[in-house]
């Protein structure tokens, strides 16, 4: 089935991305928040690749392998609260000896309207913990992240109350289509074309609003008493 989803792509095993990383915090009191963008774009990968995600303890977090083009890719979602994510993506990339620019992380992010995306390599953590936590667990930042949006209360003193709450209706849905349109890019991850893995994500633009049509002309318009 993974076979057959890439066969059109044109492989290069030196830009393949290896091992893709969701993040969030584990429990279901967490689920359904704004950090855990990052899980729910890993649950959406591995439905795409008909993968399951099972705990394994030695990388401290849900795992799922792949076999691409002879490679092995690999699906995680660290278990170990946000703060401390690199202690998964370490061990599991030490292990397997995945290189750093070989890792995509998928994390949300306040800077980013909900509904869209920025791809990028290497890079500040911007104050994100799990980033951060990564950044100092592999002793660099050159790695892709995938930046989901998810908006941004308006006031620091809120973001952390912001991050750790659901969001509208309105905003899951347009994240849910931001994760739907980045996921288009995974057959280009997997053979290593990141150019065109930027442009996909970059000119995926969420849909635009419709614009409200302009009022009736004032001399033609009913009234209530129909003068």
């Amino acid at each position: 089935m993974v076979g057959s989803f890439f066969a059109c792509h044109l492989f290069n095993n030196d830009n393949m991305i290896r091992l893709f990383v969701g993040l969030g915090n584990p429990g279901p009191e967490y689920e359904q928040t704004r950090h855990n963008a990052g899980f729910w774009w890993l649950d959406a990968a591995a439905r795409e690749l008909k993968l399951s995600l099972a705990h394994d303890k030695s990388f401290h977090g849900l795992v799922a392998r792949a076999s691409v083009n002879g490679q092995s890719v690999w699906l995680l979602a660290p278990q170990t609260f946000m703060n401390l994510s690199g202690k998964s993506v370490a061990a599991l990339a030490n292990f397997f000896k995945i290189k750093p620019q070989e890792i995509l992380v998928v994390h949300d992010d306040l800077d980013i309207a909900p509904g869209d995306a920025k791809l990028k390599l290497g890079g500040s953590h911007a104050g994100h913990n799990g980033l951060r936590d990564i950044h100092a667990q592999l002793g660099t930042d050159q790695y892709w992240r995938l930046r989901l949006g998810i908006g941004h209360p308006g006031n620091k003193a809120e973001v952390l109350n912001w991050v750790l709450k659901k969001p509208s209706p309105d905003h899951r849905i347009a994240i849910d289509q931001a994760i739907d349109r980045t996921l288009k890019a995974l057959p280009d991850f997997l053979s290593g074309n990141m150019e065109q893995a930027t442009r996909l994500v970059h000119t995926s633009k969420p849909p635009r609003p419709n614009k409200p049509k302009p009022p009736a002309d004032a001399d033609s318009a009913p009234t209530a008493t129909g003068a």
